[in-house]
């Protein structure tokens, strides 16, 4: 019998651990809500969040419906797409600790909202990177014996979108300072790089190591 959840404690804090500091490190999503909420003002920094968010639930969708055909053809060949995962996985982590977070905060022409929400939407969509991280990071939560691989990948991916929002938005709100404190100190920006390069490592080293 199914489990009445398919987390359990130890996993789901690992998990929202993990989105915390994904969350926090600067990249270009992190620089597009800030811009437009510094530039347009918070409503704007809000739509851009919106966008970005609708293009998660895009790549979560895509990512539930291809990977729950593959447990449940080819158990074997989600192993070997675990296994790219957790290479791919490490790559990232010596990236992060070479290149260093950015965080380039333009000050853009005005647009209205609907305009904003579509450039987020953009962002992710095409983003190729965030698809091949929401391919490897996601199944790490959900067991190939799983009944219901795409229903769990779904929660998943709502639940990503629910934890980073306690960073996002907070974010947008107080983008002035939170933009003056990172580039005035730069040794917190490098301190998440850290942070985010372990969590690559270890989930990376689950992988290899045949764990949940």
């Amino acid at each position: 019998m199914r489990p009445a959840m398919f987390l359990d404690l130890p996993t789901l804090a690992a998990f929202t651990a993990a989105v915390l500091v994904i969350a926090i490190t600067p990249g270009p999503d992190m620089a597009f809500f800030v811009g437009r909420a510094v530039s347009q003002g918070r409503a704007a920094g809000l739509a851009a969040v919106a966008g970005a968010t609708t293009g998660i639930l895009v790549h979560t969708t895509l990512v539930a419906l291809g990977l729950s055909a593959l447990i449940a053809a080819a158990p074997t060949a989600y192993l070997v797409v675990k296994i790219a995962g957790a290479l791919y996985l490490a790559w990232l982590a010596i990236q992060t600790l070479r290149q260093g977070s950015t965080l380039a905060v333009e000050r853009s022409s005005e647009a209205s909202l609907a305009a904003t929400w579509a450039s987020g939407v953009a962002i992710n969509l095409l983003n190729p990177k965030i698809v091949l991280f929401f391919l490897t990071f996601l199944p790490q939560f959900v067991s190939p014996t799983d009944p219901h691989p795409a229903r769990s990948l779904l929660t998943l991916g709502l639940l990503f979108i629910f934890i980073a929002s306690f960073v996002t938005v907070p974010m947008v709100l107080a983008a002035d300072r939170f933009a003056a404190t990172l580039r005035a100190r730069p040794s917190i920006a490098r301190a998440i790089d850290w942070m985010l390069a372990s969590v690559f490592l270890a989930f990376a080293a689950t992988i290899l190591l045949g764990r949940r």
